[in-house]
C-alpha cells in the first residue's frame, strides 16, 4: 500500500503560479511511476503529467506543455507539479497517483493508488 497526500492548492489569479506536492508513505516511493490528474466540475478526470520512477521520462498533456513541470525527489518521497502561467481553465481538483512500472501510464485506470486531491482555483 502507498498513501498519497497532496498539498499546495489554492486560489490564484490568472498568470500566477502554484506548486503542488504529493507526499508518499508506505511502500517504497522510488519504485512507482507518478502521475498528476485533474477533474473540473462536470468533467471527466483528465491526465495532466506523469514521471517515470527514475525521473528520466516525462509526459504532459498538450494543454499544459511549457507551463507545468512535473518532478520528484525520491529521497523525500515526494512528487511535485510546478504550475506557471495559470489560466482559469486550469481550475480543478488535482490528484496525484502512483502506478507500477514498466510503462508510464496516462490513463487513470492504470494507476493503483490515489491521493485525496487538492483544489486549484484560477480567477480571471
Amino acid at each position: 500500500q502507498v498513501q498519497l497526500v497532496e498539498s499546495g492548492g489554492g486560489l490564484v489569479q490568472a498568470g500566477g503560479s502554484l506548486r503542488l506536492s504529493c507526499a508518499a508513505s508506505g511502500r517504497t516511493f522510488s519504485v512507482y511511476n507518478m502521475g498528476w490528474f485533474r477533474q473540473a466540475p462536470g468533467k471527466d478526470r483528465e491526465f495532466v503529467a506523469a514521471i517515470r520512477w527514475s525521473g528520466d521520462k516525462i509526459y504532459y498533456v498538450d494543454s499544459v506543455k511549457g507551463r507545468f513541470t512535473i518532478s520528484r525527489d525520491n529521497a523525500k518521497n515526494t512528487a511535485y507539479l510546478q504550475m506557471n502561467s495559470l489560466k482559469p481553465e486550469d481550475t480543478a481538483v488535482y490528484y496525484c497517483a502512483a502506478s507500477s512500472p514498466p510503462k508510464i501510464a496516462t490513463m487513470s485506470e492504470e494507476y493503483d493508488y490515489w491521493g485525496q486531491g487538492t483544489q486549484v482555483t484560477v480567477s480571471s
